[in-house]
């Protein structure tokens, strides 16, 4: 095992988009695990975009993360040493950890991970049966409430979390509609995933497209992205319609808001007129849910009812372009991180 701990620290916080000289790749000793504690080695990292708020000031549900201090994120991890009756050398955990290559955790602050190998890999502990899976499951069934016959919308549909939602609705009896960033997603989307419909979000026509793929209107619109694309869902949401925000994807970057009108009266009208139900929530809403989440998905992937893409790249040191990225849609699939091999 090497002697140095390989960390990537905020450097500085953002204005609009982040680039390389927010981020910095340092060494430090390795950290010492005390009682109650586990040395870990980081085998995956996940990068998703609630990463983008944690590098602003800006008061949030969550702290930022301080100038100098590591990168948060979760990961896949392997059990160096351990000080916990719960873990021994050689299990994989789940925890975030951040964006390092070792880190030391209470145990307590850890799960284990208990994926079949001939279900799915290790690393889907943070991607379709982790935090973004369990995020569309919880979201789109607690809040969106799916029926039968339904038309469900979902923004980002080739992503980590849109591209579970779209496949839950289907197993739901819905009819599963997405939008994506360009023709390659939503081929992918429609073909592969089986979503009835998927539209580019990028198409001039994109309200005109989306009109005629829900000619009934929208009832549920699980909302990942915000911008342009609400803009054109909010006016087709049918009476009662439900909406879990999940994420605001396209306004991460905004340092101001964006020109252009205000959609908050005409919003606050379509929800009163149309008795909507829109709700922002985080997966640790619905915590107590997570043994429900990994039974059922992980029993619709064996059953081929649920399919899932991952976008990896390989070594630490490549985490900010990565996630620079992810940020502009470049990613396909849910995007990780190889950090190291398992041993």
């Amino acid at each position: 095992m090497p002697d140095v701990n390989r960390q990537i620290v905020l450097a500085s916080r953002p204005e609009g988009e982040p680039t390389d000289d927010n981020f910095k790749l340092i060494e430090s000793a390795l950290p010492v695990a005390g009682d109650g504690e586990v040395l870990l080695r980081t085998i995956f990292l996940s990068l998703d975009p609630y990463m983008r708020g944690r590098m602003s000031a800006a008061k949030s549900y969550a702290e930022p993360v301080p100038i100098g201090g590591v990168m948060e994120g979760g990961a896949v991890s392997q059990v160096v040493e351990s000080h916990h009756a719960n873990f021994k050398k050689g299990d994989f955990v789940v925890g975030s950890t951040g964006w390092q290559t070792h880190s030391v955790a209470k145990g307590e602050a850890l799960g284990k991970v208990s994926i079949d190998p001939a279900v799915a890999p290790l690393s889907t502990a943070v991607g379709v049966l982790g935090m973004p899976g369990m995020t569309a499951y919880t979201g789109l069934l607690n809040i969106g409430q799916p029926r039968p016959g339904e038309t469900v919308v979902v923004a980002a549909a080739s992503g980590a979390v849109g591209a579970i939602v779209g496949q839950i609705a289907k197993i739901k009896g819905a009819r599963a509609i997405g939008i994506a960033g360009g023709k390659r997603k939503c081929d992918y989307v429609v073909n592969e995933l089986g979503f009835d419909a998927c539209i580019d979000h990028r198409d001039p026509d994109l309200a005109k497209l989306l009109a005629a793929a829900c000619p009934a209107g929208i009832d549920v619109y699980f909302e990942n992205v915000g911008g342009h694309v609400s803009e054109v869902v909010f006016p087709m949401l049918n009476n009662f319609a439900r909406v879990p925000v999940c994420g605001l994807i396209a306004g991460y970057n905004d340092s101001a808001p964006p020109p252009g009108p205000n959609m908050a009266p005409a919003l606050m009208r379509l929800i009163l007129t149309r008795r909507l139900t829109l709700r922002g929530f985080i997966v640790s809403d619905f915590g107590s849910q997570r043994g429900e989440f990994l039974k059922d998905v992980s029993t619709w992937i064996a059953e081929g009812k649920i399919k899932y893409l991952e976008d990896v790249v390989t070594g630490l040191e490549n985490a900010p372009r990565a996630f620079q990225g992810l940020l502009r849609g470049e990613n396909f699939g849910k995007l990780v991180v190889r950090v190291a091999e398992p041993v």
